[in-house]
């Protein structure tokens, strides 16, 4: 009986110094929809650092943690951990200028209230929440330590053509929803299509093909970036009827090579294989947090300060 007490009491311990305080803090304290974060702070001092967590398009910060442990385990490291809600709820498109300048005030925020200057800052999301947070590195004044991305969307002149296309093949299947409405919400944020508003896709893209200039990317020839893709073409062409066209495999492998070619020695590109699925249920998708290993790329994090 002594040794069960004992052993007990050595559980409750290690859980209570593994714990994390979890708060949800309001920029506006009349609105608890938007403009707000939820803070994972560790429970030992001294912090390693902060860590902004972005959501996917559509998530909000409980998803998240259902779907990934990163939030918890880079707590658990020393890292404070962020993971924001912008001007527009969990539909807010990341990239654009004013989903930007509210992550910025929110890391503002956190920046002041826990007076986190001289400490090392990591960025990094999944799918938008990767684009918004490698945008975010590009266009910051103080650039992050190192930035990740889980199979992010980068380039939207490509998105929107491959929406387009999606529509125009679809003859015996109606096209995949969110075809019609990212092509919508793309119109709407730039004023008209690739072929009217060209630059403005550039601007909104962390990554674009057609620009030779390479304007956004030559921001972060000195940023540690690694980007997750698991491009399993035989699910995405059985269970969505997409190519790899379709996809962000080959966006993210264009970027990840010519910032490579830029002389960025710390830009990578990490390929999965069936390590996607979503939670509850463990349903397979190769677009999914799990493609990220949360300790392995909590240590690659810490090892860029």
């Amino acid at each position: 009986m002594l040794n069960y007490k004992l052993s007990l009491l050595f559980v409750i311990a290690f859980i209570t110094s593994q714990a994390q305080k979890i708060e949800k803090v309001f920029l506006d304290k009349t609105d608890s929809t938007r403009n707000c974060y939820t803070l994972l702070t560790p429970q030992k001092l001294p912090w390693k650092g902060f860590f902004v967590l972005l959501p996917g398009f559509g998530e909000d910060a409980e998803r998240v943690m259902q779907q990934t442990n990163l939030p918890k385990t880079a707590a658990r490291n020393g890292l404070l951990t962020i993971i924001p809600t912008l001007q527009d709820g969990p539909l807010s498109f990341g990239v654009d200028s004013i989903s930007q300048l509210t992550l910025q005030k929110i890391i503002d925020d956190v920046r002041s209230k826990h007076k986190l200057d001289g400490l090392p800052f990591y960025i990094g999301g999944y799918s938008m929440g990767g684009s918004t947070a490698i945008m975010y590195a590009e266009n910051a004044l103080v650039k992050p330590a190192a930035v990740f991305a889980i199979d992010p969307p980068l380039d939207f002149e490509h998105f929107y053509n491959a929406s387009r296309r999606d529509i125009r093949i679809s003859v015996n299947t109606p096209p995949h929803p969110e075809s019609t409405y990212m092509i919508n919400r793309l119109e709407n944020i730039t004023g008209g299509t690739p072929e009217n508003t060209l630059n403005a896709y550039r601007k909104l893209s962390p990554y674009s093909y057609s620009d030779t200039t390479q304007t956004a990317i030559r921001k972060i020839t000195q940023v540690p970036i690694r980007i997750y893709s698991e491009p399993d073409i035989r699910w995405w062409l059985e269970e969505r009827g997409f190519d790899l066209t379709s996809t962000n495999i080959t966006e993210c492998s264009a970027m990840i090579n010519e910032l490579q070619r830029l002389g960025n020695t710390k830009a990578e590109l990490v390929i999965t294989l069936n390590k996607g699925y979503r939670k509850p249920g463990n349903v397979r998708h190769p677009h999914s947090w799990s493609i990220a290993e949360s300790d392995e790329l909590v240590k690659w994090l810490l090892a860029q300060r």
